[in-house]
């Protein structure tokens, strides 16, 4: 048998290794994103909160500004607007899932078993988990941030209807021709920065807690590479990303929603750094965890639902384990 043709013979995972584990990530990321979006378009509605009124009436207004919980947020969405508009804005959310979970996670396997050197069965240092988990986060979003910049906005057209003013979008694909016919490519990638770091961030809590607690777990427990093992690693994953990325999730939210002109700049906020300290001034530290609790419960179960998924997609096809 010829080189080419024992190559052809292989399965497909073994010729095409990174691209399998893209499409396994990316199909993982798509289940995961279905099943807890509601809680993220939830978590979009209370970060933007208090912005409008602070604008308008000063900082005091911002502070006075009763607190729309989680629950009541998501039944005020569902009675105000239809139980389907909690899912609106998912269609460009997988979109960039598929995008920015398949680069991330291959990503954060390259660098870490080529680049920075873990051997197979020993601990592998916490500093380089953090330094592939914060690359491969980073690397990933910035691919996939014009998607995400589609998601936010989408997710605030209910909003705007019953504020009565008119819809900007009339679907996903007129959404990425409209913001780029005003803002140019350019316009794409508008807040960037704090999505990316906020990338960073989301995903030093993300990969890096779970390979890093998975593997202290195989090597110092009688913890098996099993349901149980992924579970546990991926609910600890979900708190630290959580922690870390909710501040920098704010300002991101805060900076693609706002208003732009035709050179695609921001009206409100000059860059990241200005809407930290506009948030801070106007409604307080504790604005930048607004949206926290279905931040956090919705990166639970999506970590759950994505690293059992992909761990068992990962077996099927004959990948070996995360």
């Amino acid at each position: 048998m010829s080189p080419a043709e024992e190559e052809r013979s292989l399965p497909l995972p073994e010729r095409w290794p990174r691209a399998s584990k893209f499409a396994l990530s990316a199909c993982a990321a798509a289940v995961a994103e279905l099943v807890t979006f509601p809680l993220d378009l939830t978590k979009t509605r209370l970060q933007i909160q208090g912005e409008a009124a602070v604008r308008r009436d000063g900082a005091a207004a911002g502070r006075a500004l009763p607190y729309r919980g989680m629950l009541r947020t998501a039944a005020g969405i569902a009675q105000e607007e239809g139980v389907r508009k909690l899912w609106q804005g998912a269609t460009p959310a997988v979109y960039r899932h598929i995008v920015y979970t398949g680069v991330r996670m291959v990503t954060y396997e390259h660098l870490r078993d080529s680049v920075l050197g873990r051997a197979e069965g020993e601990s592998f240092p916490l500093w380089k988990a953090v330094v592939g988990g914060m690359s491969a986060g980073a690397i990933g979003q910035f691919f996939a941030s014009p998607t995400d910049l589609v998601k936010v906005q989408m997710q605030m057209e209910g909003k705007r209807k019953l504020e009565g003013k008119p819809l900007r979008f009339r679907g996903v694909h007129h959404a990425f021709l409209k913001i780029l016919s005003e803002g140019g490519v350019r316009g794409l990638w508008a807040g960037w920065v704090p999505n990316v770091q906020r990338a960073a961030l989301v995903n030093m809590g993300d990969l890096t807690t779970y390979d890093s607690v998975k593997h202290f777990l195989l090597l110092n427990t009688t913890l098996v590479d099993n349901s149980v093992t992924h579970s546990v690693s991926s609910a600890c994953s979900g708190l630290v990303a959580a922690v870390l990325g909710t501040p920098a999730d704010v300002v991101k939210t805060r900076i693609m929603n706002q208003p732009r002109d035709k050179q695609g700049r921001g009206l409100l906020y000059k860059s990241s750094m200005d809407c930290l300290i506009q948030t801070v001034q106007g409604e307080g530290f504790m604005s930048l965890y607004k949206g926290f609790i279905p931040t956090w419960m919705r990166m639970a179960p999506w970590s759950l639902v994505f690293w059992l998924t992909y761990e068992q997609i990962r077996r099927i096809c004959g990948v070996s384990s995360f």
